[in-house]
């Protein structure tokens, strides 16, 4: 699995178009204000009242009891497995979850945790192959403990999980003594396209958070939500692995401003999705596949062109594009405009046709 964007040079052409990722976006003049406006204290010691309020909001929108904010998502992700897990413990999630293919070996590394890669397409595994990669208590093999999906699967295409394949996981995961969690990056992604609330898409899972700094538009943070108990050790973790901040609600405040003014608009950034794989599909040989939420996959090869050779073309014209497991990636976002959208696939078709 790769994800190879282009190297930045001063030399090169000026970025214009920026579909490497929803991590691109930046703060807008609104975000920035309520930065500058915003109130804080020590978030280390639970003195930072705009923190205090983001982290609310949070546990509310995932009807948990208690959530914490958090520097990154794969901080969310690597402080929930230290808590639900001991060493030795096993983990089970889709082989491309990003827990096993983009945050280090950090589970291994840190935790000392075995991670047990499930198939199924388009990022997801479905109850049946959970259930059976499910086995007997026995001291010869180590303690299945939590089960992980992520919300949307980024590799499988920005893939909605259904609700009722989540209920079912959870259900089983529940049966057999196993703990549930969500790395809900784009969980809002999933829930503005779908219309269920963040709030029953988590419904029995024991941990969830979700990711401010991609479709949302703040330049950093997460949140994750569980149980007064679970928050509480979490949050030793998150001392441990110096997570803890101080005054942190100038991030915060952009991250309230968000869930405020930035959940309703990613529907624009799914529209815009919409419109580029329509446009690519229009092109000859090209493959691509039909997005669920702002993340489009295509391969270029039937067209004659690889697709290294495409991004290394739309870099020189000033659009920026990756390489994620032998497929190139698009990924709309807020500071992406449909004028865009149109100018990319013009461009990719000019390409096509020159080769």
């Amino acid at each position: 699995m790769t994800y190879t964007p282009t190297p930045r040079d001063a030399r090169a052409t000026p970025v214009r178009i920026n579909l490497l990722s929803d991590t691109q976006t930046r703060p807008t003049p609104a975000m920035r204000e309520a930065i500058a406006r915003a109130e804080v204290g020590d978030e280390q010691i639970g003195d930072d009242p705009t923190v205090n309020l983001l982290c609310e909001r949070v546990a509310e929108l995932l009807g948990k009891q208690a959530a914490v904010f958090m520097p990154s998502g794969t901080m969310c992700n690597i402080a929930a497995t230290l808590t639900h897990c001991r060493r030795g413990d096993e983990i089970l999630a889709h082989e491309t979850a990003h827990i096993i293919a983009r945050e280090g070996g950090a589970h291994a590394a840190l935790g000392g945790f075995q991670i047990t890669p499930l198939p199924g397409a388009d990022g997801q595994f479905s109850p049946d192959t959970f259930r059976r990669a499910l086995h007997p208590r026995s001291r010869y093999q180590p303690p299945q403990t939590v089960v992980s999906v992520e919300q949307t699967a980024n590799i499988g295409g920005g893939t909605i999980w259904k609700k009722a394949a989540l209920d079912e996981v959870a259900e089983i995961a529940k049966t057999n003594g196993l703990a549930t969690h969500m790395d809900g990056a784009r969980l809002l992604n999933a829930c503005v396209s779908t219309g269920i609330s963040a709030r029953d898409m988590a419904m029995g899972w024991d941990s969830a958070w979700i990711d401010f700094s991609k479709g949302l538009g703040a330049p950093v943070g997460a949140a994750m939500a569980g149980s007064r108990e679970f928050i509480d050790e979490v949050w030793r973790w998150k001392q441990r692995l110096g997570g803890s901040m101080r005054q942190a609600g100038v991030c915060a405040a952009a991250c309230v401003y968000a869930l405020d003014h930035h959940v309703d608009r990613l529907a624009d950034d799914h529209a815009n999705a919409r419109a580029l794989a329509r446009g690519l599909m229009q092109i000859n040989g090209m493959e691509v596949q039909q997005p669920e939420t702002n993340l489009v996959f295509f391969q270029p090869d039937g067209a004659g062109v690889s697709g290294d050779k495409m991004i290394e073309r739309l870099r020189e014209r000033g659009v920026l594009l990756a390489m994620m497991d032998g497929r190139i990636r698009a990924c709309t976002h807020l500071d992406v405009s449909g004028e865009m959208i149109e100018e990319t696939v013009g461009l990719v078709r000019d390409i096509a046709r020159s080769a």
